[in-house]
Protein backbone atom coordinates (compact mmCIF):
# COMPACT_ATOMS: atom_id res chain seq x y z
CA UNK A 1 0.00 0.00 0.00
CA UNK A 2 1.53 3.32 -1.09
CA UNK A 3 2.08 5.76 1.55
CA UNK A 4 -0.11 8.40 2.26
CA UNK A 5 0.55 12.02 1.22
CA UNK A 6 0.17 15.31 2.97
CA UNK A 7 -0.64 18.62 1.97
CA UNK A 8 1.14 21.76 3.12
CA UNK A 9 0.38 25.55 1.36
CA UNK A 10 4.01 26.96 1.68
CA UNK A 11 4.54 30.44 0.42
CA UNK A 12 1.76 30.43 -1.84
CA UNK A 13 2.59 27.03 -3.12
CA UNK A 14 1.11 23.38 -2.12
CA UNK A 15 4.19 21.30 -0.83
CA UNK A 16 3.30 17.62 -1.04
CA UNK A 17 4.67 15.17 1.37
CA UNK A 18 4.95 11.41 0.89
CA UNK A 19 5.53 8.49 3.37
CA UNK A 20 5.74 11.04 6.59
CA UNK A 21 4.61 7.97 8.58
CA UNK A 22 7.92 6.23 7.91
CA UNK A 23 11.11 6.25 9.77
CA UNK A 24 14.13 7.41 7.54
CA UNK A 25 16.20 4.98 6.60
CA UNK A 26 19.03 3.54 8.91
CA UNK A 27 17.69 5.94 11.70
CA UNK A 28 17.32 3.00 14.79
CA UNK A 29 14.37 3.20 16.30
CA UNK A 30 14.50 4.55 20.42
CA UNK A 31 13.18 6.34 22.86
CA UNK A 32 12.32 10.11 22.55
CA UNK A 33 13.43 12.50 24.34
CA UNK A 34 11.39 13.77 27.24
CA UNK A 35 8.97 16.38 26.60
CA UNK A 36 9.55 19.92 28.28
CA UNK A 37 6.49 21.96 29.12
CA UNK A 38 5.46 25.47 29.05
CA UNK A 39 7.13 28.02 27.54
CA UNK A 40 10.45 25.40 26.36
CA UNK A 41 7.68 24.08 23.71
CA UNK A 42 6.16 27.49 22.59
CA UNK A 43 3.06 26.33 23.74
CA UNK A 44 0.63 28.77 26.32
CA UNK A 45 -0.29 27.06 29.49
CA UNK A 46 -3.46 29.03 29.92
CA UNK A 47 -5.17 29.46 33.39
CA UNK A 48 -8.37 28.33 31.68
CA UNK A 49 -9.85 25.27 29.12
CA UNK A 50 -8.67 25.60 25.51
CA UNK A 51 -11.93 25.78 24.37
CA UNK A 52 -15.68 27.25 24.92
CA UNK A 53 -18.00 25.31 27.48
CA UNK A 54 -20.27 24.65 24.70
CA UNK A 55 -17.53 22.22 22.42
CA UNK A 56 -16.36 20.76 26.03
CA UNK A 57 -20.39 19.90 26.81
CA UNK A 58 -20.52 17.63 23.67
CA UNK A 59 -18.15 14.66 25.31
CA UNK A 60 -20.09 14.95 28.19
CA UNK A 61 -23.20 14.43 26.52
CA UNK A 62 -22.19 11.52 24.74
CA UNK A 63 -21.43 10.18 27.75
CA UNK A 64 -24.87 10.67 28.62
CA UNK A 65 -26.57 9.72 25.22
CA UNK A 66 -24.08 6.25 24.86
CA UNK A 67 -23.87 4.87 28.50
CA UNK A 68 -27.03 6.47 30.07
CA UNK A 69 -24.84 8.56 32.15
CA UNK A 70 -23.16 5.79 33.56
CA UNK A 71 -18.90 5.30 33.52
CA UNK A 72 -18.04 4.39 29.77
CA UNK A 73 -14.90 3.02 28.33
CA UNK A 74 -12.67 5.75 26.55
CA UNK A 75 -12.04 3.73 23.85
CA UNK A 76 -15.71 2.83 23.25
CA UNK A 77 -17.00 6.45 23.54
CA UNK A 78 -14.92 7.53 20.62
CA UNK A 79 -16.27 4.70 18.41
CA UNK A 80 -19.84 5.79 19.16
CA UNK A 81 -18.60 9.36 18.35
CA UNK A 82 -17.09 7.88 14.84
CA UNK A 83 -13.71 9.19 16.05
CA UNK A 84 -10.02 7.92 17.06
CA UNK A 85 -9.42 8.06 20.55
CA UNK A 86 -5.79 8.71 20.02
CA UNK A 87 -6.16 11.75 17.57
CA UNK A 88 -5.16 15.35 18.65
CA UNK A 89 -8.82 16.81 18.85
CA UNK A 90 -9.88 13.37 20.35
CA UNK A 91 -7.50 13.95 23.16
CA UNK A 92 -8.06 18.00 23.81
CA UNK A 93 -10.99 17.13 24.08
CA UNK A 94 -11.31 15.06 26.84
CA UNK A 95 -8.56 17.47 28.62
CA UNK A 96 -11.34 20.28 28.16
CA UNK A 97 -13.81 18.17 29.48
CA UNK A 98 -11.89 17.71 32.49
CA UNK A 99 -10.47 20.93 33.12
CA UNK A 100 -14.39 22.35 32.99
CA UNK A 101 -15.61 19.91 35.57
CA UNK A 102 -17.96 17.68 33.16
CA UNK A 103 -16.04 14.39 33.66
CA UNK A 104 -13.11 12.68 35.50
CA UNK A 105 -10.26 10.75 33.51
CA UNK A 106 -7.80 12.15 31.43
CA UNK A 107 -6.75 11.09 27.62
CA UNK A 108 -4.84 8.08 28.73
CA UNK A 109 -7.63 7.10 31.28
CA UNK A 110 -9.57 3.55 30.24
CA UNK A 111 -12.88 4.81 31.72
CA UNK A 112 -14.23 7.81 31.58
CA UNK A 113 -17.11 8.98 33.93
CA UNK A 114 -19.42 12.16 34.79
CA UNK A 115 -18.70 14.30 37.67
CA UNK A 116 -21.88 15.45 39.51
CA UNK A 117 -22.29 18.61 38.15
CA UNK A 118 -21.45 17.24 34.05
CA UNK A 119 -24.48 14.77 35.52
CA UNK A 120 -26.86 17.26 36.42
CA UNK A 121 -25.51 19.76 32.91
CA UNK A 122 -26.49 16.96 30.35
CA UNK A 123 -29.41 15.22 32.10
CA UNK A 124 -32.94 15.32 30.79
CA UNK A 125 -34.58 14.67 34.05
CA UNK A 126 -32.84 17.75 35.27
CA UNK A 127 -34.90 21.11 35.43
CA UNK A 128 -33.85 23.89 33.45
CA UNK A 129 -33.00 25.81 36.40
CA UNK A 130 -30.80 23.23 37.62
CA UNK A 131 -28.97 22.21 34.76
CA UNK A 132 -28.32 26.14 34.13
CA UNK A 133 -26.91 26.34 37.53
CA UNK A 134 -24.48 23.46 37.02
CA UNK A 135 -23.36 24.48 33.88
CA UNK A 136 -22.79 28.16 35.56
CA UNK A 137 -20.11 27.05 38.39
CA UNK A 138 -18.81 24.69 35.49
CA UNK A 139 -18.15 27.26 32.93
CA UNK A 140 -17.87 30.32 34.36
CA UNK A 141 -17.62 30.53 38.40
CA UNK A 142 -15.17 27.84 38.89
CA UNK A 143 -12.55 28.85 35.72
CA UNK A 144 -10.76 32.00 38.01
CA UNK A 145 -10.34 34.33 34.97
CA UNK A 146 -13.93 33.98 33.64
CA UNK A 147 -15.14 34.13 37.42
CA UNK A 148 -12.92 37.37 37.86
CA UNK A 149 -14.84 38.99 34.54
CA UNK A 150 -18.02 37.67 35.63
CA UNK A 151 -18.06 39.12 39.51
CA UNK A 152 -16.94 42.12 37.80
CA UNK A 153 -18.68 43.04 35.06
CA UNK A 154 -22.29 41.49 36.12
CA UNK A 155 -25.20 42.81 35.84
CA UNK A 156 -23.75 46.24 33.74
CA UNK A 157 -23.18 46.83 30.07
CA UNK A 158 -20.67 44.81 28.55
CA UNK A 159 -17.61 46.59 28.63
CA UNK A 160 -15.35 47.02 25.55
CA UNK A 161 -12.27 44.11 24.72
CA UNK A 162 -9.93 47.14 25.59
CA UNK A 163 -11.69 47.63 29.34
CA UNK A 164 -11.69 43.66 29.93
CA UNK A 165 -7.61 43.32 28.99
CA UNK A 166 -6.93 46.14 31.38
CA UNK A 167 -9.18 44.44 34.20
CA UNK A 168 -7.16 41.00 33.54
CA UNK A 169 -3.94 43.09 33.51
CA UNK A 170 -4.56 44.47 36.60
CA UNK A 171 -5.18 40.86 38.01
CA UNK A 172 -2.08 39.38 37.13
CA UNK A 173 -2.97 37.46 33.85
CA UNK A 174 -0.92 36.56 31.09
CA UNK A 175 -0.56 38.93 27.95
CA UNK A 176 -0.34 36.31 26.01
CA UNK A 177 -3.35 34.32 27.25
CA UNK A 178 -5.74 37.69 27.58
CA UNK A 179 -7.18 38.06 24.21
CA UNK A 180 -8.38 34.20 24.20
CA UNK A 181 -9.67 34.34 27.37
CA UNK A 182 -11.71 37.71 27.17
CA UNK A 183 -13.16 35.50 23.27
CA UNK A 184 -14.03 32.80 25.26
CA UNK A 185 -15.79 34.15 28.50
CA UNK A 186 -18.09 35.74 26.23
CA UNK A 187 -19.01 33.01 23.95
CA UNK A 188 -19.90 30.86 27.45
CA UNK A 189 -21.77 33.73 28.68
CA UNK A 190 -23.39 33.93 25.24
CA UNK A 191 -24.25 30.07 25.80
CA UNK A 192 -25.32 30.30 29.39
CA UNK A 193 -28.32 33.26 28.09
CA UNK A 194 -26.18 35.72 30.47
CA UNK A 195 -25.55 38.16 27.28
CA UNK A 196 -28.60 39.50 26.41
CA UNK A 197 -29.25 43.14 24.36
CA UNK A 198 -31.03 45.73 26.89
CA UNK A 199 -31.88 49.48 26.32
CA UNK A 200 -29.80 49.44 23.16
CA UNK A 201 -26.55 47.74 24.43
CA UNK A 202 -25.57 44.53 25.37
CA UNK A 203 -25.53 43.55 29.13
CA UNK A 204 -23.99 40.76 31.53
CA UNK A 205 -27.15 39.46 33.29
CA UNK A 206 -26.27 38.20 36.73
CA UNK A 207 -26.99 34.39 36.97
CA UNK A 208 -29.83 35.28 39.30
CA UNK A 209 -31.79 36.84 36.53
CA UNK A 210 -31.12 34.10 34.29
CA UNK A 211 -32.26 31.42 35.94
CA UNK A 212 -35.65 33.52 36.77
CA UNK A 213 -36.06 33.62 33.18
CA UNK A 214 -35.27 30.36 32.88
CA UNK A 215 -38.10 29.24 35.47
CA UNK A 216 -40.43 31.51 33.46
CA UNK A 217 -38.87 29.97 30.19
CA UNK A 218 -40.38 32.34 27.54
CA UNK A 219 -40.65 31.20 24.30
CA UNK A 220 -38.45 32.46 21.68
CA UNK A 221 -39.87 35.69 19.28
CA UNK A 222 -40.64 34.64 15.87
CA UNK A 223 -37.32 35.62 13.18
CA UNK A 224 -37.56 38.12 10.40
CA UNK A 225 -34.71 38.94 8.33
CA UNK A 226 -32.62 43.12 9.23
CA UNK A 227 -33.90 45.63 7.12
CA UNK A 228 -31.33 47.35 4.44
CA UNK A 229 -29.29 49.79 6.50
CA UNK A 230 -25.98 51.97 5.12
CA UNK A 231 -22.84 49.76 5.81
CA UNK A 232 -19.16 50.99 6.45
CA UNK A 233 -17.31 50.73 3.83
CA UNK A 234 -14.97 47.28 3.89
CA UNK A 235 -11.82 47.59 4.43
CA UNK A 236 -10.91 44.07 2.41
CA UNK A 237 -8.86 44.14 -1.17
CA UNK A 238 -9.99 42.39 -3.97
CA UNK A 239 -8.53 39.06 -5.15
CA UNK A 240 -6.40 40.17 -7.72
CA UNK A 241 -4.68 42.42 -5.31
CA UNK A 242 -1.03 41.39 -4.39
CA UNK A 243 -1.15 37.63 -1.94
CA UNK A 244 2.30 36.88 -1.99
CA UNK A 245 2.11 36.00 1.41
CA UNK A 246 -0.52 33.53 1.75
CA UNK A 247 -0.04 32.82 5.08
CA UNK A 248 -1.43 36.32 5.98
CA UNK A 249 -4.44 35.65 3.77
CA UNK A 250 -8.30 35.66 5.57
CA UNK A 251 -10.41 34.84 2.19
CA UNK A 252 -14.01 35.49 2.80
CA UNK A 253 -16.16 33.47 1.01
CA UNK A 254 -19.47 35.23 0.53
CA UNK A 255 -22.74 35.95 -1.40
CA UNK A 256 -21.79 39.09 -3.18
CA UNK A 257 -24.34 39.74 -5.70
CA UNK A 258 -24.65 43.64 -7.70
CA UNK A 259 -23.90 46.49 -6.27
CA UNK A 260 -27.15 47.74 -4.14
CA UNK A 261 -28.56 44.58 -3.95
CA UNK A 262 -29.44 42.87 -0.75
CA UNK A 263 -26.24 40.46 -0.92
CA UNK A 264 -23.90 43.31 -1.67
CA UNK A 265 -25.59 45.08 1.27
CA UNK A 266 -25.07 42.02 4.14
CA UNK A 267 -21.12 41.09 2.55
CA UNK A 268 -19.97 44.64 3.21
CA UNK A 269 -21.87 44.71 6.66
CA UNK A 270 -20.52 41.46 7.72
CA UNK A 271 -17.46 42.05 6.46
CA UNK A 272 -16.31 45.20 8.24
CA UNK A 273 -18.12 45.03 11.38
CA UNK A 274 -17.88 41.70 12.28
CA UNK A 275 -15.70 39.83 9.75
CA UNK A 276 -12.49 42.21 9.64
CA UNK A 277 -12.46 42.52 13.78
CA UNK A 278 -12.41 39.33 14.39
CA UNK A 279 -9.25 38.50 12.16
CA UNK A 280 -7.33 41.28 13.15
CA UNK A 281 -5.56 39.79 16.33
CA UNK A 282 -4.01 37.35 13.95
CA UNK A 283 -2.85 39.71 11.64
CA UNK A 284 -4.61 38.25 8.64
CA UNK A 285 -5.87 40.41 6.03
CA UNK A 286 -9.12 39.70 4.52
CA UNK A 287 -9.81 39.21 0.44
CA UNK A 288 -12.90 39.20 -0.85
CA UNK A 289 -13.70 38.12 -4.34
CA UNK A 290 -15.28 41.38 -6.17
CA UNK A 291 -13.73 42.73 -8.88
CA UNK A 292 -12.53 39.37 -10.36
CA UNK A 293 -14.29 38.22 -13.91
CA UNK A 294 -17.89 37.99 -14.47
CA UNK A 295 -19.87 38.05 -11.68
CA UNK A 296 -21.34 34.77 -10.79
CA UNK A 297 -18.20 33.19 -11.91
CA UNK A 298 -15.62 30.87 -10.62
CA UNK A 299 -12.42 32.11 -11.79
CA UNK A 300 -8.81 31.03 -11.58
CA UNK A 301 -7.63 33.18 -8.50
CA UNK A 302 -11.00 32.44 -6.96
CA UNK A 303 -9.88 28.70 -7.09
CA UNK A 304 -6.36 29.74 -6.24
CA UNK A 305 -7.26 31.41 -3.15
CA UNK A 306 -9.71 29.23 -1.62
CA UNK A 307 -7.04 26.26 -2.05
CA UNK A 308 -3.89 28.64 -0.37
CA UNK A 309 -4.91 31.20 1.72
CA UNK A 310 -4.23 30.54 5.34
CA UNK A 311 -7.93 30.69 6.22
CA UNK A 312 -11.04 30.95 4.93
CA UNK A 313 -14.67 32.12 6.58
CA UNK A 314 -17.12 31.35 4.32
CA UNK A 315 -20.86 32.83 5.10
CA UNK A 316 -23.60 30.65 4.31
CA UNK A 317 -26.43 33.06 4.04
CA UNK A 318 -28.54 33.29 1.49
CA UNK A 319 -27.39 29.67 0.12
CA UNK A 320 -25.42 30.86 -2.75
CA UNK A 321 -24.30 27.78 -4.85
CA UNK A 322 -21.24 29.56 -5.56
CA UNK A 323 -20.31 29.72 -1.28
CA UNK A 324 -20.92 26.13 -1.38
CA UNK A 325 -18.54 25.34 -4.11
CA UNK A 326 -15.30 27.24 -2.49
CA UNK A 327 -16.37 25.58 0.38
CA UNK A 328 -16.54 21.90 -0.96
CA UNK A 329 -13.37 22.86 -2.13
CA UNK A 330 -11.38 23.55 0.51
CA UNK A 331 -13.02 20.83 2.60
CA UNK A 332 -11.11 18.26 0.06
CA UNK A 333 -8.23 19.88 0.76
CA UNK A 334 -8.45 19.70 4.59
CA UNK A 335 -7.65 23.12 5.51
CA UNK A 336 -8.64 25.46 8.20
CA UNK A 337 -12.47 27.08 7.71
CA UNK A 338 -14.59 28.90 10.19
CA UNK A 339 -18.28 29.43 8.84
CA UNK A 340 -21.12 31.76 9.65
CA UNK A 341 -24.70 32.11 8.48
CA UNK A 342 -27.49 34.51 9.18
CA UNK A 343 -29.63 32.80 11.90
CA UNK A 344 -32.81 32.80 9.83
CA UNK A 345 -30.95 30.76 7.27
CA UNK A 346 -31.03 27.50 7.91
CA UNK A 347 -27.68 25.44 7.71
CA UNK A 348 -27.97 22.67 5.30
CA UNK A 349 -28.24 19.12 6.42
CA UNK A 350 -24.45 18.02 5.27
CA UNK A 351 -22.82 21.29 7.17
CA UNK A 352 -25.40 21.36 10.39
CA UNK A 353 -22.42 18.99 12.48
CA UNK A 354 -19.91 21.74 11.73
CA UNK A 355 -19.44 24.32 14.33
CA UNK A 356 -21.50 27.20 12.75
CA UNK A 357 -21.72 30.63 14.20
CA UNK A 358 -25.26 32.08 14.10
CA UNK A 359 -25.87 35.91 13.13
CA UNK A 360 -29.25 37.34 14.59
CA UNK A 361 -30.14 39.95 12.03
CA UNK A 362 -33.88 40.25 13.73
CA UNK A 363 -33.61 43.87 13.60
CA UNK A 364 -30.60 46.55 13.60
CA UNK A 365 -31.50 46.68 17.51
CA UNK A 366 -30.40 43.06 18.28
CA UNK A 367 -27.86 42.92 15.75
CA UNK A 368 -25.79 46.15 17.25
CA UNK A 369 -25.70 45.19 20.63
CA UNK A 370 -24.38 41.85 20.05
CA UNK A 371 -21.50 43.03 17.45
CA UNK A 372 -18.80 42.50 19.93
CA UNK A 373 -20.20 38.61 21.19
CA UNK A 374 -20.18 37.19 17.46
CA UNK A 375 -16.80 39.11 16.81
CA UNK A 376 -15.64 36.71 20.03
CA UNK A 377 -17.18 33.98 18.58
CA UNK A 378 -15.99 34.14 14.94
CA UNK A 379 -11.91 34.75 16.67
CA UNK A 380 -12.00 32.09 19.42
CA UNK A 381 -12.95 29.65 15.89
CA UNK A 382 -10.11 31.08 14.21
CA UNK A 383 -8.06 30.60 16.57
CA UNK A 384 -8.56 26.91 16.81
CA UNK A 385 -8.35 26.12 13.22
CA UNK A 386 -5.29 28.14 13.20
CA UNK A 387 -3.89 26.13 16.13
CA UNK A 388 -4.29 22.92 15.21
CA UNK A 389 -4.23 23.18 11.11
CA UNK A 390 -3.84 19.48 10.65
CA UNK A 391 -6.78 18.41 13.18
CA UNK A 392 -9.43 20.14 10.59
CA UNK A 393 -12.66 18.11 10.60
CA UNK A 394 -15.54 18.45 8.23
CA UNK A 395 -18.04 15.62 6.32
CA UNK A 396 -14.83 14.39 3.82
CA UNK A 397 -12.37 14.46 6.75
CA UNK A 398 -15.01 12.32 8.44
CA UNK A 399 -16.70 10.01 6.34
CA UNK A 400 -13.67 9.33 3.89
CA UNK A 401 -10.72 9.89 6.10
CA UNK A 402 -8.08 8.60 3.48
CA UNK A 403 -9.31 10.70 0.77
CA UNK A 404 -6.11 13.02 -0.10
CA UNK A 405 -6.09 15.88 -3.09
CA UNK A 406 -2.45 17.14 -4.06
CA UNK A 407 -1.87 19.65 -6.10
CA UNK A 408 1.52 20.57 -8.35
CA UNK A 409 3.43 23.61 -6.68
CA UNK A 410 3.32 25.44 -10.09
CA UNK A 411 -0.56 24.85 -9.95
CA UNK A 412 -0.68 23.06 -13.69
CA UNK A 413 -1.56 20.14 -14.80
CA UNK A 414 1.49 17.93 -14.93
Amino acid sequence: MADETTIEPQGGQTVVKPGAGKPKPGRKRGKRPARKSGAATGRTVRSFPASTFEEALTLAQAIQTYAAGQRIRRITLFDHLGKSPESGPSRQLVTNSSKYGLTVGGYQAEHIELTEDGRVSTSAEASVVEQLRARFKLALASIPPFNDLYERFKGSKLPSAAVMRDFLQEKGYKDQEISECIDTFIVNAKFLGLLRPVAGAERLLTIEHALEDAARSTPARPRADVPATPAPAPKGIPASADTSDWSKICFYVTPIGDPDTEERQHADLFLSTIVEPAVEEFDLRVVRADHIGKAGMITGQIIEHVVKARLVIADLSFHNPNVFYELSLRHACRLPTVQLIRKCDRIPFDLDQVRTVQIDTTSIYTLVPQLQTYRSEIANQVRRALETPDAVENPLTVFYPGLQVTFPPNGKKQ
